[in-house]
């Protein structure tokens, strides 16, 4: 069978022989590395070094999204952080 037949090659473009993925899970320690910075850069934000406004939304979806991947004790005390200094951002770019 050549590589333009229509076999169990699909075509001959070869996606039958491609393995289907299989599941994902993110390395804990790399989330909490990563949230722990994003924590750190929140903490960092004064009135003359805010975060823009795509950082600030960016920031505000992402973190929680990526701290499921930690022990749910561990997610609710760093998320219960960041949204506090949400607010303080927030309170600091009305200003």
């Amino acid at each position: 069978m050549d590589d333009n037949s229509t076999g169990s090659g699909q075509l001959g473009f070869g996606f039958a022989e491609e393995k289907p993925v299989v599941g994902w899970t993110p390395d804990p320690d790399e989330v909490r590395e990563d949230a722990q910075a994003i924590l750190a850069s929140a903490r960092a934000v004064t009135a003359g070094n805010l975060w823009d406004t795509r950082t600030y939304r960016y920031n505000k979806v992402v973190f929680p999204q990526m701290t499921r991947w930690l022990p749910d004790d561990e997610r609710d005390q760093l998320c219960f952080e960041f949204f506090r200094e949400l607010e303080r951002i927030e309170h600091l770019m009305a200003a």
